[in-house]
Formats: C-alpha cells, structure tokens, sequence
C-alpha cells in the first residue's frame, strides 16, 4: 500500500474511532463478497462495515485514545463503525451471525472501554432506543391522562358544590321576605289602634269635666232658693 493511501486509510480509521458510537469488531474469514454485502445492508443507517488491517487498526486507534483493542485485532478483522445505536448494530451483527456462522464477533469498544464478544451478545439483547423511548412515552402518556382524568373529575365536584346550594337559597327568598313584610304590617295597625285610643280618650275627658262643672251651678242654685 502507498505512504499516501496508508495515510489516508489511518485518517479514516482514526475518524472513526473518533466519531462513532461504539466500534464492534468481527472476523469475516470465509464469508463471500455478496454475503459481506448483504451485511452492510444490514448495518445500514446504523454502522459502516469496513474490512481493516490490523496494524493501521491499531495505530488509528491509539491515535483515537482508544486503548485495549489489540487482543481483538488478530486475523482478517472488519470493524462496524456505530453512527446510530449500537444496540441495532450488535443485533444486526448477532442476527447476521446466526444465519452464516462464518462471521465471528470478536469484540469492540463502546461507552469508553472495551467489551468482549460475550458483552456485545449481551448488548444485542437489550431493548433498543427507540423500543425504550416507546415505552417511556407511553408511561408518560398515561400519566397524564390520569392526570387529566383527576382534574376534570375535580372540576366536576366543584362544579356540582356550587350549584347544589342554589335551590335553598331560592326558597328561603320568600320567608325573607316575609319576615320583612310582617313588622310592616304590625306596625301599621298598631299605629290605627294607638291614634283610635288617643282621638276617643279626649272626649271622655271632656264630657266628664262638663258634668263636673255643671253640678256646683245646680247646688248654688238651690242655697239661693233656700
């Protein structure tokens, strides 16, 4: 390989140690150009799969500040560069390994350490992302449609404790209203009795001083006779 080529190769390698999500290393030995480019496919929109040599591997990765990949790099070595999730890719790679055992998963490097082939078998396992961000949304999603189911059960108690009191509060209208006519009334006959007593009361008084004043006229009348 020319100095040029080798030195672009490390520069795209060291980019993608760089750049990635995770780094998953397999060995491709004996799989066929069109069973590597179905692999691809598969990693589609989640890694790149490219076929490396160990050595510029290995120095990319230095480069990168990516230690403890040298134990995986050992025999024909293709690395999946992680764009996306990397629990996508170790289930595109698992899923792809089950149907051609031939490619053999080494290992990679992800969330800063290095992590065995047992580990990305595992992380192959877990629920991805997306499936994670389905679950949280719906949990919130009911959340809060409890959540509004209170409020507006809520609002309806309120609503019906401040209607229920209306009816009585009509009824005792009237009894107020009675209570404000009734001194009216007694008032006013008690005003005709007391002004009936004062007008008949002055009259008796009269009639009784005129009999009182007449009979000494009666009396003298008769010593003046005698």
């Amino acid at each position: 390989m020319a100095r040029t080529d080798k030195t672009a190769v490390l520069a795209d390698l060291e980019a993608g140690f760089r750049e990635s999500n995770a780094a998953l290393l397999t060995e491709y030995r004996g799989l066929t150009v069109a069973q590597l480019k179905q692999l691809r496919r598969n990693l589609a929109g989640e890694a790149e799969y490219a076929v490396v040599k160990n050595t510029l591997t290995k120095i990319a990765a230095e480069r990168a500040g990516v230690d403890g990949l040298e134990e995986l790099l050992v025999g024909p070595s293709a690395v999946a560069f992680v764009s996306g999730d990397a629990i996508n890719a170790a289930k595109a790679l698992k899923a792809f390994a089950k149907e051609n055992p031939r490619l053999v998963i080494k290992g990679g490097y992800y969330e800063g350490k290095v992590i065995s082939a047992a580990e990305v078998m595992k992380l192959a396992d877990l629920e991805s992302r997306e499936v994670l961000l389905s679950k949280v949304a719906g949990v919130m999603l009911a959340t809060l449609a409890k959540a509004v189911r209170t409020v507006d059960a809520l609002r309806i108690k309120l609503e019906e404790g401040t209607e229920a009191p209306a009816p009585a509060a009509a009824d005792e209208a009237p009894a107020a209203e009675a209570v404000v006519e009734a001194p009216a009334e007694a008032a006013a006959e008690e005003a005709v009795v007391t002004e009936e007593s004062s007008v008949e009361a002055p009259a008796e008084a009269e009639v009784d001083a005129v009999e009182t004043a007449e009979a000494p006229v009666e009396e003298t009348a008769e010593t003046t006779e005698a």
